[in-house]
């Protein structure tokens, strides 16, 4: 049984984004309308624009969440938009026209700066107190730090570091919490003024990608414990199971194409073990000779019975049984453009997986560039939603087509039942599109809350 009952999405928002694309042009928070009874159906029905350019919308989080929701007078009517690389916050109003989001407030970058010596905001997540936390990768020079930038949930002021102690992470990314466990763990992906430019293999080896989960202490807010999940792992999108009894659940190693699971042992410090790891393939005319799949995108289900992912440069996304979690079990793939189509530049020497390069992705006939991204389950867990756009400086160096063309947003039916993946033919959201030209969609919200908003307490 689903935790979160509600009915069929109807709407949902989508940052889009400029930065690199070489159109001078802000980014902007899509509405699209993902209905199929209605006329509008898979087109952007409006378009709130940034009043700056060069922010890079990246992930957007709630004002208000499902820890609060004992509280009547709280509702899930601001949407937090912190800019990767501008380090402004957006506040967006949904709640006054939910198809028409407007702008409530900015919070400047030189306020994340001095009043906590951090930048690169990245997660936002709303807290059971009525703040809001939000994760960053750096501090304002573009140096690793992982520290948490807290909002007031009422007037959007920053009120400080929600960190406390000598003891920061290095680097930092994406985090979940629970607090029936006294928990928070954060991710690191890497040093902010090193991939903020592109990926630089050179990087690799030389301590500029993250390898550790980081255990903080949810009471004291100070940093326990390091986990290392491998050098260069990347570790990004980690999940807990959405049953808040839970001591456990999953995080996504991009570079080192890796799932593992976490989880609190007997003696109550928390371990990670490796469950999942996709081949690399051995290739010719590409970056490296060695292509890794890129797990970019994690999601459980609502029902915590499967693990979603997707790989950004195989192209495929995939969906696992983890009725037992320790053993997840391949159920489902689709493959949905990547870098390994044939007829492309890559050839494929040597493939563990593949008998055969897949066929090049094309869907109400246009051809999609890049490789599947970000990725949002219906509440019912039937439609999983896929966009294609990772970040504008490696989406230019990965898939340079996805600049020219813009980005897209697809839809996979999901069979819930024996697990199943397929491609809704129906389904484009072509960003391509767009009036003021191609821009690059990345993360995608229901206005009631979903999968990878949500944390039960």
């Amino acid at each position: 049984v689903s935790v979160l009952k509600g009915p069929r999405e109807e709407i949902v928002y989508v940052p889009c984004i400029y930065r690199n694309t070489g159109r001078k042009k802000p980014d902007f928070l899509a509405t699209v309308d993902v209905s199929p009874k209605s006329p509008h159906y898979c087109q952007v029905i409006h378009r709130l624009p940034m009043p700056n350019l060069g922010d890079e919308l990246h992930h957007s989080g709630w004002n208000t969440c499902s820890s609060c929701f004992g509280d009547a007078t709280k509702k899930r009517n601001r949407l937090i938009l912190p800019s990767f690389i501008s380090s402004r916050i957006y506040v967006v109003d949904v709640g006054t026209d939910l198809r028409a989001p407007r702008l409530f407030k900015v919070v400047n970058s030189e306020d994340v700066f001095w009043k906590c010596n951090l930048g690169y905001p990245h997660t936002s997540h709303c807290l059971g107190s009525g703040e809001i936390m939000i994760s960053t990768l750096g501090d304002p020079a573009g140096n690793g730090k992982g520290g948490f930038i807290l909002l007031d949930g009422e007037t959007f002021e920053i009120k400080g570091n929600w960190e406390k102690g000598d003891k920061i992470p290095p680097m930092g990314y994406d985090f979940w919490y629970q607090p029936r466990h006294n928990v928070l763990i954060s991710t690191e992906w890497g040093i902010p003024k090193c991939l903020g430019y592109g990926f630089d293999p050179n990087d690799l080896k030389k301590g500029r990608y993250g390898r550790r989960i980081n255990v903080w202490d949810w009471t004291t807010h100070t940093y326990v414990q390091a986990i290392d999940v491998g050098e260069d792992a990347a570790p990004l999108e980690i999940r807990f199971l959405h049953n808040p009894a839970a001591a456990e659940g999953y995080v996504g190693c991009t570079i080192s194409s890796t799932i593992h699971r976490f989880y609190k042992t007997e003696q109550g410090d928390w371990a990670a073990e490796k469950v999942i790891q996709v081949p690399s393939k051995k290739v010719e005319g590409w970056l490296l000779p060695d292509m890794p799949g890129f797990i970019t995108d994690i999601l459980i289900s609502l029902d915590d019975r499967f693990l979603y992912f997707s790989n950004w440069l195989h192209g495929d996304i995939r969906q696992y049984d983890i009725s037992d979690t320790r053993k997840p079990k391949l159920v489902g793939q689709v493959f949905v453009g990547g870098s390994i189509t044939k007829g492309g530049p890559v050839t494929v020497c040597r493939d563990e997986e593949l008998q055969s390069q897949p066929d090049p992705f094309f869907i109400k006939g246009k051809k999609v560039p890049g490789g599947p991204q970000m990725i949002q389950l219906s509440l019912d867990g039937k439609r999983l939603y896929v966009t294609t756009s990772l970040y504008s400086a490696w989406d230019r160096q990965f898939y340079p087509d996805l600049i020219k063309d813009g980005s897209v947003m697809l839809q996979l039916d999901v069979d819930t039942e024996q697990g199943g993946l397929t491609v809704n033919e129906s389904f484009l959201v072509d960003f391509g599109k767009e009036p003021d030209g191609p821009c690059l969609a990345h993360e995608i919200r229901y206005p009631g809350g979903d999968c990878t908003s949500d944390i039960w307490v």
